[in-house]
């Protein structure tokens, strides 16, 4: 990049306005790329101070830089290698398509770089060497795998089996002592019951005789009186029986 190259672009820096539109800054989805002001009564329309320069002549850049990369080339953008045809390395510099594939770009790149262009967004890519697969992998991993599973069903039904025979002999020395003190508590509750039940008969019994000849002697007595309570009627003079 030549010295007059470098004072244009230093120039265009030191121009360089940057218009917003009118806005912006108030409402959220407004952005600040350009859009002319067209309203009757807009203030930056009117070029009211301090809402914000209009683009007219004078702003603009010096020809020989206009467009051009602060690097001093102009860019082209490529996608394949057929856009490096009939490109000129000392005054035009590549942008690799965002839209290639890591694999193409890396032979894009390495293209461009031996012709001697500058690549503007140039990429460091590394390359992994893939591991070298071997033929017998697959069948030596599936006769480990085989006889492991084997060996490894016999201790488990081992163990279930000699789990289970631990387990049945328990339950039955289990059940019988408690079968046997359900009978022994059976045994001793029965003789009670039937003892307790012999007093109570002979109570009542004892009682009903009592009370029986208590009730009968006393009806005697009242049907005596009531029999020596009548008086005797005489009789009168005119032959009425009168009572004393």
């Amino acid at each position: 990049m030549t010295t007059e190259v470098k004072r244009l672009i230093q120039v265009r820096t030191d121009k360089g306005a940057r218009f917003k539109r009118d806005g912006y800054g108030k409402k959220r989805q407004l952005s600040d790329s350009w859009r002319k002001p067209r309203g009757q009564h807009n203030k930056q329309r009117e070029q009211k101070k301090a809402k914000g320069a209009l683009p007219k002549p004078g702003f603009g850049s010096p020809v020989a830089v206009r467009g051009m990369h602060p690097s001093g080339f102009f860019e082209v953008l490529v996608t394949s290698l057929k856009d490096l045809e009939g490109l000129d390395p000392k005054t035009q510099a590549v942008r690799l398509g965002a839209t290639v594939g890591t694999r193409k770009r890396t032979i894009i790149q390495e293209q461009a770089v031996s012709a001697g262009f500058k690549v503007l967004n140039a990429r460091v890519v590394k390359v992994t060497k893939a591991k070298p697969v071997k033929k017998d992998t697959g069948k030596e991993k599936a006769e480990k795998k085989a006889p492991a599973k084997k060996t490894a069903v016999k201790p488990k039904a081992e163990k279930t089996e000699e789990k289970a025979e631990k387990k049945a002999p328990a339950k039955k020395t289990a059940v019988k002592p408690k079968a046997e003190k359900t009978e022994e508590k059976a045994e001793k509750k029965a003789p009670a019951k039937k003892t307790a039940v012999k007093p109570k008969a002979e109570k009542t019994e004892e009682k009903a005789e009592k009370k029986a000849p208590a009730k009968k002697a006393a009806s005697k007595p009242k049907a005596e009186k009531a029999v020596e309570a009548k008086p005797k009627a005489k009789t009168t003079k005119s032959g009425v029986k009168k009572n004393e």
